[in-house]
């Protein structure tokens, strides 16, 4: 067997795809050397953290987003449904329409994908469940939401992340589990009462609502699915879409392994592989994430082998007696 060590393991000779869950990007191999030196640092930080704190902070992710995935790339304007199915969950995404106040017309946007909406997710999630309450308490400028979530303040990043706001509020989503005969499917639009429009000038100060509302039934779903996750974990991950996806689901999974599991590497390529038609490429990509995702949980036990990947019974990141001061 190929144990893949909690240390991070990096490509040899990386390329610009080489950085998994994004898209390539232009640019030189120095570049992309110089990106990665980053990334690796960072982890090596964020490992540091993790393993000498006693009392981490917990962000929560619905049970549902830590077995499915959502686009790791943008699926294109043409797409406008996103499914996907992992055991017994479902995951069925709807891109939605906004009505543009200056020309007074509905606009489509959408689908979310990428590292950001699942780092608003867990904020919001985390906000709510805290409050105990559907309608979230925010802070009014955009900038200092970006801040909380340990993201860069520049203007490319401000516009990714009210562009991905955008298109979860207006994302309709489906949730279900289903089990032998029986099913169960929550309908809703996860983000509510929520102002899509801002100002074009990024020099402006950018506002929005002091409150987010969640629908009912997606809080109450939240409440009785909410995964915790480490934030620290979830900042050093925040380049990677698959990267947080591999780490969302090993942390909702390795603790409910009694004993020894195969994830054949077909099954892993369903639930990662959104992008990679080649399997070789894919084993590559996914190892460097794997990697990366070890070195934030290092309490992980798992194997690498030419069949897949052997799960074995590990602590979860956050310990459920840490997540009651909420």
């Amino acid at each position: 067997m190929d144990h893949l060590p909690t240390q991070l393991s990096l490509i040899e000779n990386p390329s610009p795809d080489d950085l998994p869950g994004e898209p390539a990007g232009e640019g030189s191999q120095e570049k992309v050397r110089k990106t990665l030196s980053v990334i690796e640092n960072r982890l090596l930080k964020a490992n540091d953290i993790i393993s000498s704190a006693d009392d981490p902070d917990a962000l929560f992710q619905h049970s549902i987003f830590c077995q499915t995935c959502m686009p790791y790339r943008d699926p294109g304007e043409a797409t406008r449904i996103w499914e996907r199915t992992q055991g017994f969950a479902h995951l069925r995404m709807e891109a939605g329409a906004a009505l543009n106040p200056h020309t007074k017309k509905w606009v489509d946007v959408g689908l979310p994908f990428g590292p950001k909406p699942r780092l608003i997710m867990a904020y919001l999630n985390t906000e709510a469940l805290r409050a105990g309450s559907a309608e979230i308490e925010v802070q009014d400028s955009l900038t200092a939401f970006i801040k909380r979530l340990n993201l860069s303040t520049d203007g490319r990043s401000i516009r990714t992340v009210r562009d991905q706001l955008a298109r979860l509020s207006a994302s309709d989503f489906r949730l279900g589990y289903a089990q032998g005969d029986e099913a169960t499917t929550i309908k809703a639009t996860i983000i509510m009462g929520f102002n899509l429009w801002f100002p074009k000038d990024l020099r402006q100060r950018v506002l929005w609502p002091s409150s987010v509302k969640f629908s009912p039934a997606y809080f109450e779903s939240l409440v009785q699915h909410a995964v915790p996750l480490n934030e620290t974990a979830l900042s050093a991950l925040s380049h990677s879409a698959m990267a947080l996806d591999i780490y969302a689901w090993m942390a909702q999974r390795l603790h409910r392994v009694r004993t020894r599991q195969l994830v054949p590497w077909v099954s892993l390529h369903d639930q990662f592989g959104q992008g990679y038609a080649a399997m070789f490429k894919f084993r590559q990509v996914f190892k460097t994430a794997l990697g990366q995702v070890a070195a934030v949980y290092p309490e992980a036990r798992f194997d690498l082998h030419e069949k897949g990947m052997y799960l074995h019974n590990s602590p979860p990141p956050v310990l459920k007696k840490l997540v009651t001061k909420l």
